[in-house]
């Protein structure tokens, strides 16, 4: 693509990124209403606090990788690499946020018992499965294929999620032990979730689509879906 366009369409996906900063910049609702979903029924005034910096961390980014993430793509010679620019903004903005979560507090805060817990603890055993078989496949379909710009993707992505999960399994204790496990199961899992419907998405991208690859695609992401849901049993698993 001509420079020119990709600064364009960088551009364009920067102010797109910066509405949907504005838009869904979090508050106390939005802190209240993540930990409720997560199974924290009567969320303190100090959790809402925890929920709502933990997604500032993350949203924070947004309007700079929609803008440099296109850029980037067309650097590397990923054609339609706009495409992903969500993905890998999402994928990434949770790596930031679980990165910054190892900066020691400004201020006073309820700090949580850091128990051992394990990969599972955050992220089910069936998702690492399917996010197994997911990326296996992709591999392989890009090594067959030869298409070596997707393998990157398929890799790529897969090394996101498992910075994230390390980074959210071992980041400092903050908050109440609940909420501190349900921030990080919920970052481990959404990446988990969009690792798993990248690999079977990339073939959709072919001039030629055939029934077997939609239904792959298809099922991806309702199993992605599956993954990202809030999970209500999360909560009560901290205080087992």
């Amino acid at each position: 693509m001509p420079l020119d366009n990709i600064l364009a369409v960088a551009v364009l996906l920067g102010l797109f990124g910066l509405v949907i900063l504005v838009v869904l910049w979090p508050g106390a609702k939005h802190g209240r209403r993540l930990l409720v979903r997560w199974g924290v029924p009567e969320p303190s005034e100090v959790d809402v606090a925890e929920a709502v910096r933990y997604l500032k961390r993350r949203r924070f980014w947004y309007p700079w990788l929609f803008l440099a993430l296109p850029l980037l793509g067309d650097a590397v010679g990923l054609a339609r690499a706009d495409d992903w620019t969500f993905v890998w903004t999402v994928l990434l903005g949770g790596l930031v946020g679980e990165l910054l979560g190892w900066r020691p507090p400004a201020g006073p805060r309820r700090e949580a018992m850091l128990r051992h817990r394990g990969v599972t603890d955050l992220v089910p055993a069936w998702a690492l499965a399917l996010l197994a078989l997911a990326v296996a496949g992709g591999v392989v379909r890009a090594v067959l294929t030869r298409d070596w710009a997707w393998l990157g993707v398929d890799l790529g992505c897969a090394l996101v999620v498992a910075a994230v999960v390390l980074l959210a399994l071992r980041r400092p204790a903050a908050g109440d032990a609940a909420v501190d496990l349900v921030l990080r199961a919920r970052s481990a899992r959404v990446a988990t979730g969009l690792a798993i419907v990248v690999p079977a998405a990339l073939p959709q991208f072919s001039q030629t689509l055939s029934l077997g690859p939609v239904l792959v695609f298809v099922v991806s992401l309702a199993a992605a879906i599956a993954v990202l849901s809030p999970d209500r049993h999360v909560a009560a698993a901290a205080v087992a």
